[in-house]
């Protein structure tokens, strides 16, 4: 198979387009991550101090509105098509960014509270991007398809390069600015060039409520659920937490690297530059793991992934004492992490075919779901130990449990529905 074909088997534009909303949607999705010491800076200048608790739960509110949103938003594209829902979700994200910018330093914690919420509308693009750009192609390269158009968490890596830069320049609310300005262009952008696929390409089916709520009925729904909280929920949740989890933990020895070898003193932006090489590792191989799953199949190529988080998130609780060994092995942990993303979804559309966009919804939002709960482990492992050694061993034990439910599926499916579902399972 070569790259080639996703000119002629499909509609290239539509998967450009689906990979640029995805892409800035996750910038602005994880915007509060990178700004987190920022924001708290400022509030805390107006007499309001944020503990660890209260940090953890404004950087998940958007993870987990944007893990509830993805239903909804699954919902309409059955209903109403995947380019009406991007375009109303998309409005909530400009009106929120703008609202933010305009109240600038004088905002209040539980205005953004509100803010962070109406970013999850551009977490749950996701149930929109994935299925819009699979409507066009064979289930032979679905893998490859859903890998690329998933590759748009390559977002949140311009966050960790640029966010703490203009932040410290200008102020935190100028990257809200930014972010409003690029989403406008990008609404512009998706307006002419996405495409719903025709009936003659993908005949959508669409269902009743009741018929929703009988999917989740249906075992598999709740096994691809957890191999997706276990991966999107870790590369989503380490993502947002990596600054807070760095400036915690690595602060002196980031302080020293950054002066004597980037010449950069200070240390809020050298986390953001290290949090971006790690989130970049996970962004830029989901499409990889897609095509390896294409090839090894969904199930062994899981197996590898999962396999690795475990031992890497063990290593990181156990041995890792220095920032350079830390870089290392969360930059492995998010890679892995990455390519279990796309593994999973070379399998969902497989099982689900013509349910693509409400199942897309329910097991985003798993994965949404699965990111808020290790955000907050996180921050419970802080506030408890005064360390992340317990949440990075939470974090091991979830994802042995999905290795072990990969176990107990994998002849069911090899020998049932995988039988006739036109790629290697």
């Amino acid at each position: 198979m070569k790259f080639g074909e996703l000119k002629t088997a499909g509609h290239f534009p539509t998967l450009l387009a689906a990979f640029l909303y995805f892409d800035f949607s996750f910038m602005v999705w994880t915007m509060l991550g990178p700004l987190a010491t920022e924001i708290s800076q400022s509030l805390a200048a107006h007499g309001f101090h944020l503990d660890p608790n209260q940090k953890a739960t404004l950087l998940a509110i958007p993870i987990l509105s944007g893990a509830i949103l993805r239903i909804l938003l699954g919902f309409g594209v059955d209903k109403i098509g995947a380019k009406k829902t991007a375009l109303i979700a998309q409005g909530i994200v400009i009106l929120s960014l703008f609202y933010a910018y305009f109240r600038g330093e004088n905002i209040t914690y539980n205005e953004l509270l509100a803010v962070a919420f109406g970013l999850g509308f551009a977490g749950a693009s996701f149930a929109v991007a994935l299925p819009q750009a699979g409507q066009w192609y064979p289930p032979r390269l679905q893998g490859l398809v859903l890998g690329l158009a998933g590759a748009g968490n390559i977002g949140v890596v311009i966050d960790f390069l640029f966010a703490p830069k203009i932040a410290e320049i200008w102020g935190w609310q100028t990257v809200f600015l930014v972010g409003g300005v690029l989403s406008t262009f990008i609404f512009i952008l998706y307006l002419f060039m996405a495409k719903d696929a025709p009936a003659d390409v993908y005949k959508p089916n669409p269902k009743k409520l009741a018929d929703y709520l009988k999917l989740l009925q249906d075992r598999d729904t709740w096994w691809f659920s957890l191999f997706y909280a276990v991966s999107f929920g870790g590369f989503v949740g380490f993502a947002n937490y990596m600054k807070v989890y760095l400036m915690n933990t690595y602060q002196i020895d980031m302080s020293q690297f950054g002066t004597e070898y980037l010449g950069e003193p200070n240390v809020k932006v050298v986390a953001g530059y290290f949090g971006a090489l790690c989130i970049f590792a996970g962004a830029v191989l989901r499409p990889v793991g897609g095509a390896i799953a294409d090839r090894l199949g969904g199930i062994k190529s899981l197996y590898i992934f999962f396999g690795a988080i475990v031992f890497l998130a063990v290593l990181n609780a156990t041995v890792v004492n220095s920032f350079s060994f830390a870089i290392f092995v969360l930059f492995l942990i998010m890679a892995n992490l990455g390519m279990a993303n796309g593994a999973v979804f070379q399998l969902v559309p497989q099982r689900f075919g013509r349910d693509m966009g409400i199942m897309t919804g329910i097991i985003g939002c798993a994965g949404g779901l699965g990111g808020t709960a290790l955000i907050k482990t996180l921050g419970w492992s802080k506030s408890a130990f005064d360390g992340y050694g317990a949440g990075f061993f939470i974090f091991a034990a979830v994802v042995l449990v999905a290795i072990m439910g990969i176990s107990l599926v994998k002849t069911r499916w090899r020998t049932t529905w995988g039988v006739t579902a036109g790629g290697r399972i």
